[in-house]
């Protein structure tokens, strides 16, 4: 039995919560937040008990912590669990800051302690079954993904501008996707984005529909494209073409009944939000980290992989401020 704290009681804290209370292999023992309602509506769910960072940082017991708060706290509560010996989850980005990023890699080496990152489509049933495929040789060779990646409506201004915008927030899991899908690392990208949905995307220098190529050393190719709009629900599709053959995995619905008559064909809608589209695979992360804590292995999504998805992003946000259309090389 592995205890834990948990650092954010928001929409994704409360998520993480759940699997944690549910778990057999591990006790929610504190939540931190300062909202205290938040952190009483956990406390409740949850049996855990509320506590500031001290408490929990400074509590041996605790062994892992799961990092679900504000963007701007991940890299100081990193560093800090890491002095202490404690293995970390955390939700992405590490930082909105590659060299503070790298500071909080460093800390984790020097520490020796295993840190999760917390891209949870790898786990999503769907998307890690088409790399198992890739994997197996099903379609031989890669040579493009194509990734679909729609919210089903904006967020609003005072959560935008108190975020790290579109690419750092939402489209980081799509790079790393086209990462883990490609299986080289890309060597190019060229972004473009607009604002067609919300006037205030572009009043912070943010973008709310955008589209990007990416490409490998040895040509291979990765088209997302983004909208914070599908007025159908949550649109997660992914395509992978390969030497023989094709792989897709699509949205998930809440039946797969489907009514055929005079009139058309018509099927329900994907699932509208994230918390009930990826409800599998943030289970699965959860599974995957506290089984890695306690065999003493390595998560297989690790510090490397935020660094690298952030790398994406820096290149992406280069590319569409630049207005030309020419790739960004590293």
């Amino acid at each position: 039995m592995i205890d834990a704290a948990l650092f954010g009681a928001g929409l994704i804290g409360s998520v993480h919560a759940k699997n944690l209370a549910r778990h057999p292999g591990v006790r929610l023992r504190y939540v931190v937040d300062p909202r205290q309602d938040a952190a009483e509506r956990i406390a409740a769910g949850t049996g855990a008990e509320i506590a500031d960072t001290a408490t929990v940082m400074n509590d041996p017991s605790v062994k892992a912590v799961v990092i679900a708060s504000a963007t701007r706290t991940h890299a100081d509560l990193i560093i800090g669990a890491a002095a202490q010996g404690k293995a970390i989850f955390c939700e992405k980005p590490i930082d909105l800051d590659i060299a503070r990023t790298d500071q909080c890699l460093a800390a984790v080496e020097k520490a020796g302690v295993p840190l999760q990152i917390g891209f949870n489509r790898r786990f999503d049933p769907s998307f890690a079954a088409v790399r198992k495929r890739i994997d197996a040789g099903e379609i031989g060779a890669v040579e493009q993904v194509i990734i679909t990646s729609r919210d089903p409506e904006p967020e609003t201004e005072e959560a935008l501008a108190g975020g790290g915008g579109v690419f750092r927030e939402m489209t980081i899991h799509d790079f790393d996707m086209a990462r883990f899908l490609l299986g080289e690392e890309p060597v190019e990208l060229f972004a473009t984005g607009s604002s067609l949905v919300e006037p205030y995307y572009a009043k912070l220098g943010d973008y709310d529909t955008a589209m990007f190529i990416l490409r490998t050393a040895s040509g291979k190719q990765c088209h997302i494209n983004n909208s914070v709009r599908a007025v159908y629900g949550y649109d997660q599709r992914i395509e992978v073409h390969g030497a023989k053959g094709m792989l897709q995995a699509g949205n998930r619905t809440p039946t797969s009944v489907s009514l055929s008559g005079e009139s058309g064909i018509a099927a329900d809608r994907p699932l509208y939000f994230f918390v009930e589209r990826y409800a599998d695979s943030y289970e699965a992360e959860l599974d995957h980290f506290i089984q890695s804590v306690g065999a003493g292995r390595t998560p297989a999504v690790g510090a490397a992989d935020g660094r690298k998805a952030m790398i994406l992003c820096e290149a992406a946000l280069a590319s569409a401020k630049s207005g030309r259309f020419e790739p960004v090389r590293f």
